[in-house]
């Protein structure tokens, strides 16, 4: 496919996201179309700490959210713990020069994993203005020169393993969910002034002793997700998608009005949606089932629309890619699952192991053309042949640990670890 095809494919597909923006803008998390696919501009295959760096830039502490990028311009949330802030941070893209940083600083309760961090949400851009969520600290609205334009508390965010959803835009629209918590809920704010334009409360979950998952750690286990929504076009009606505890539920985008729900999910939720030929795929968390469900239903659709659900599995964090009718993820265990997406049906399995390098998998993969990019908790980058054996092509160390979603733009890619942020790039071989 030529540079050109393939921009015309991302404009129109930004379009239904209300972001206009060139192929080569990684402007969320999972990238401009929100499914963490880009075509192949070449990127580099191989790696090191040294080869293949165009820069590295250290950060004040280590960090689970992932970088974006519009123009010439990177971004990064920030948390400093002992002091209570929440930053964004603003990089240039050739250097790696910290043009400017902004934020708060919160020192209410705010529990969290230890393997979590503050300001665990990714950042978004509609390349006018970017947007910070910082859970119990609010979401901040900056323009592109660091200005704070607006800010929103939206109250405490309290759970047990802390924060991480990241916020999506649509439209005029900034859309968050502030969870996972008793208080947790899907909000629409006016991405212009920050006023709400809708908001949804989460369902609560019927999560018992005896749940499925057979996950236990507290009376009842932990309930919470962390999804990111995603929006997608189902005929003539757009539907906003989240997956909530133990439910997939879809939202009219504009008003927040539900169109539909389907059962089938466990109620820890780690993953986002995935949209593929008419249908979403939802993964549950700590051991849960996988579902696929045909969009466009109304009510309850559990019996009507929901076409296959998995038994019990292995942890999944990590959400996962889609190619050739295939779902292809690396679960906690670094086990890479390859999945049928038109019957739920296992089709390959690999343990994602190079020499001395493995280990558990938390940030998402990205499809680049061919080729399957994952970055594990030890900071290798993982590059497999996306199909079923996932072949690897090459493990890259960068001697650094990491929890995050790599970012892909115009043959650059950004990796952020628990201390620095890079700059990947095969025009800079050492």
């Amino acid at each position: 496919m030529s540079r050109l095809s393939h921009t015309a494919i991302a404009l129109t597909s930004l379009l239904l996201t209300g972001q206009i923006c060139s192929a080569g803008e990684w402007p969320n998390w999972r990238g401009p179309n929100g499914d963490n696919r880009v075509a192949d501009e070449g990127y580099p295959v191989t790696w090191n700490e040294k080869a293949n760096v165009r820069w590295r830039v250290p950060l004040p502490e280590m960090g689970n959210s992932s970088p974006i990028v519009w123009g010439n311009r990177v971004f990064v949330t920030q948390a400093v713990e002992k002091e209570g802030k929440r930053n964004l941070l603003c990089f240039d893209r050739a250097t790696g020069k910290e043009l400017w940083s902004r934020g708060t600083v919160y020192k209410g309760e705010e529990p969290k994993h230890n393997t979590n961090t503050y300001c665990a949400s990714s950042p978004v851009t509609d390349g006018e203005r970017v947007y910070a969520y910082h859970a119990s600290a609010g979401i901040f609205c900056y323009d592109l020169e660091g200005k704070e334009l607006w800010k929103r508390d939206l109250g405490p965010q309290i759970h047990d393993f802390g924060g991480g959803v990241s916020p999506i835009l649509h439209g005029d629209l900034c859309i968050l969910y502030h969870g996972p918590g008793e208080k947790a809920k899907l909000y629409a704010l006016n991405k212009r002034t920050g006023k709400t334009v809708w908001e949804f409360k989460e369902p609560k979950a019927k999560a018992t002793a005896k749940r499925e998952d057979g996950f236990k750690g507290s009376d009842d286990g932990r309930v919470g997700s962390y999804s990111t929504p995603i929006v997608i076009k189902s005929g003539e009606r757009e539907e906003l998608v989240m997956s909530f505890p133990e439910l997939v539920i879809a939202l009219d985008p504009a008003k927040g009005t539900e169109l539909w729900r389907c059962g089938g999910l466990n109620p820890l939720v780690y993953t986002s949606p995935v949209y593929h030929d008419g249908a979403i795929i939802a993964m549950g968390g700590f051991k849960g089932p996988a579902i696929s469900v045909k969009a466009g239903g109304s009510g309850d659709v559990t019996e009507s629309h929901r076409v296959w659900k998995t038994g019990m599995s292995p942890a999944r964090l990590s959400t996962a890619v889609v190619k050739d009718d295939k779902l292809f993820l690396i679960n906690m265990t670094g086990i890479g699952e390859c999945l049928d997406i038109k019957t739920g049906e296992e089709v390959g399995k690999a343990r994602i192991r190079q020499g001395k390098h493995s280990g558990p998998v938390w940030g998402s993969s990205v499809l680049v053309g061919d080729r399957i990019y994952a970055v594990n908790q030890r900071g290798v980058t993982f590059v497999m042949k996306a199909d079923p054996s996932f072949e690897i092509l090459s493990a890259n160390d960068l001697g650094e640990a990491s929890n995050c979603t790599p970012a892909f733009s115009n043959g650059d890619i950004f990796i952020r670890t628990e201390e620095s942020l890079w700059c990947i790039s095969a025009a800079h071989d050492a």
